[in-house]
C-alpha cells in the first residue's frame, strides 16, 4: 500500500469516526430530552393534582429543572455544531460531500416551500419545550403565591 493510499484510508477512518461521534452526541441529546420530558411531565402531573401543600416548592424545582434542560440542550447543540463543522471541513477533501449537500438541499427548500412545509430543524423546535414547562410551573407558582 502506498503512503498516499495509507493517508487516504486513515483520513476516511477519521471521517467515519467524526460522523459516528456526532451521531452519538445526537443520541445522548435525544436521551436527555426523553429524561427531562418524563420528569417534567410527572412533576407537572403531581403539581396539577393540587394535593400537596408545598406546591410552590415543587414549582420552583420544576423551573430549575427546565432551566437545567435548556442549558444542557445548548451544550449539546454547541458540541454538535463544532463536530459538524469539522465534518464539513473534512468533506472539502472528499469527492462526495454528504452532509454539506444535505444542508444545501434543505436550505434550497426554504426558498420554494411555505413555512409549514419546510424542514423544522430539531434544535430550533426542542428549545420551546423546556420553556413551555417553565411557563406552566411559573403559572402554578403565581397561582399558589397569589391566591
Amino acid at each position: 500500500m502506498t503512503e498516499k493510499n495509507k493517508a487516504t484510508e486513515q483520513y476516511l477512518e477519521l471521517y467515519k469516526l467524526a460522523v459516528e461521534m456526532a451521531d452519538r452526541v445526537s443520541a445522548r441529546r435525544a436521551t436527555a430530552n426523553a429524561f427531562f420530558l418524563t420528569v417534567n411531565t410527572a412533576l407537572l402531573a403531581f403539581v396539577s393534582s393540587g394535593s400537596f401543600n408545598m406546591l410552590w416548592l415543587v414549582a420552583l424545582a420544576g423551573i430549575a429543572l427546565s432551566g437545567t434542560w435548556c442549558i444542557l440542550l445548548k451544550s449539546y447543540r454547541d458540541l454538535n455544531t463544532a463536530k459538524f463543522g469539522v465534518i464539513l471541513e473534512m468533506e472539502d477533501n472528499l469527492e462526495v460531500k454528504v452532509f454539506d449537500d444535505e444542508w444545501k438541499k434543505l436550505k434550497e427548500e426554504k426558498r420554494t416551500k411555505r413555512w409549514w412545509e419546510m424542514y423544522a430543524e430539531f434544535g430550533k423546535v426542542e428549545r420551546f419545550v423546556p420553556l413551555v414547562f417553565a411557563a406552566l410551573y411559573t403559572a402554578v407558582l403565581v397561582r399558589v403565591l397569589l391566591p
